[in-house]
């Protein structure tokens, strides 16, 4: 039997108007207006979004700060109307958009449950039967009849994402909020969020965390610029925002950096090129193209490695004689291997020209220097092509002139 659509995102497109200038005159606005100067600029923060989340989907939504994944989690809990599309709801929604909106630092905590229940439409009967659920998950009993005010900030966390999570509601929309409380709640709130992966309950995240999405989700989106990048398979989304996030922070770290050469006059024009996609399997065979202009007749080889950039830590290292070169003019060599062994791996390639007593002659900066992913599982067989004692796979690839 097909599925139920829970919510239906239908062509939605939301901007926000910024002003641009600062009118305290009647009269200078009305002029403005007959000359068409609106005194705003319109953000387009979401632009023509369409997708559908079906009864008993984990549905993840990503991407980076400002993309729209918050205006759109506010435009599904009707917090923001669209300026086109629709968005059609079928089942009591409960929105966990930010911790503690709606809770009172004056009342009680058993005053906050009924208080941020009512706010999330559900009656005094309805808040009756799910209050001690909410209690037992937050292990507050003690403190519930005391001021919100005189809880500590992980208590007030615990409790109010407890209200959330209990709400006996049919799609459960939640905002950044998995890390939260200590590690003890920590693994309590994961354990929740396994269970209901297979209750058949409909819950849509926002995070940024891609363990969360490869662990609990089923679909997923990934947002950039108000569009949608990419969808479908959880895996392959987070992998996408993953990589797009290791381009993003690589050039911006850099931004300026030049290829260096320590001696100009011997080398000039080093260049490092990726010719193979920047996102790979294991099986996938790696592909890079090397360059550079000799100035005098001498033999010169590569040495290179490749760093995992969230780690700093070489998994691969080639100083590789194999394919010396001399003479004056422009040299041109390609490499290729695979990293069999690796996976959800993100990789940085760092290369050194040298001459025969090893001394650099060139190396590749950071700014030019190619990125790349590496993600599926695969066994892990034949361990001992990977050097016990630096860590570094030391399997040779192929050259090429």
């Amino acid at each position: 039997m097909d599925k139920q659509i829970a919510v239906r995102v239908d062509h939605v497109s939301k901007y926000f108007k910024l002003p641009t200038e600062t009118t305290q005159s009647l009269r200078t606005a009305l002029v403005n207006r007959f000359k068409g100067i609106k005194g705003y600029k319109e953000q387009h923060v979401l632009r023509d979004i369409t997708f559908d989340v079906e009864e008993g989907d984990f549905f993840g939504i990503l991407g980076r700060n400002g993309s729209g994944k918050s205006t759109l989690l506010k435009i599904i809990s009707q917090i923001y109307e669209p300026e086109k599309g629709s968005v059609t709801v079928n089942g009591k929604m409960v929105s966990f958009i930010e911790l503690g909106v709606g809770f009172n630092p004056e009342l009680t905590g058993r005053e906050n449950v009924y208080l941020n229940g009512a706010m999330l439409g559900f009656t005094t009967q309805e808040i009756d039967a799910m209050y001690e659920d909410i209690v037992d998950f937050a292990e507050l009993h003690e403190f519930m009849n005391q001021k919100l005010k005189n809880y500590s900030s992980g208590m007030q966390v615990r409790l109010a994402f407890s209200v959330a999570i209990k709400a006996q509601g049919d799609i459960l929309i939640l905002d950044e909020v998995l890390a939260v409380g200590d590690e003890a709640f920590q693994r309590k709130c994961n354990d929740y969020f396994l269970e209901r992966k297979d209750s058949g309950k409909t819950t849509i995240l926002v995070t940024h965390d891609m363990g969360a999405v490869k662990k609990y989700c089923n679909k997923a989106i990934l947002i950039e610029d108000g569009l949608i990048k990419a969808q479908g398979d959880p895996l392959e989304v987070s992998n996408q925002y993953s990589f797009d996030n290791v381009q993003i922070v690589h050039t911006s770290e850099n931004e300026g950096e030049k290829q260096e050469v320590k001696r100009e006059d011997i080398v000039s024009d080093f260049q490092v090129r990726l010719l193979s996609n920047a996102q790979l399997t294991p099986d996938d065979e790696i592909e890079i193209e090397f360059s550079y202009e000799m100035l005098k007749d001498i033999k010169t080889h590569l040495a290179f490695s490749f760093i995992d950039i969230e780690t700093n830590l070489g998994l691969y290292n080639d100083n590789s004689w194999d394919y010396e070169t001399s003479g004056i003019g422009r040299k041109v060599l390609k490499y290729k291997c695979r990293l069999s062994y690796f996976n959800h791996v993100k990789l940085k390639l760092v290369t050194r020209l040298r001459d025969s007593n090893d001394n650099d002659l060139a190396i590749s900066s950071n700014q030019n220097t190619p990125v790349f992913a590496i993600d599926r599982v695969v066994p892990t067989s034949n361990i001992s092509e990977i050097d016990s004692a630096t860590g570094l796979l030391i399997r040779q690839g192929n050259w090429e002139k």
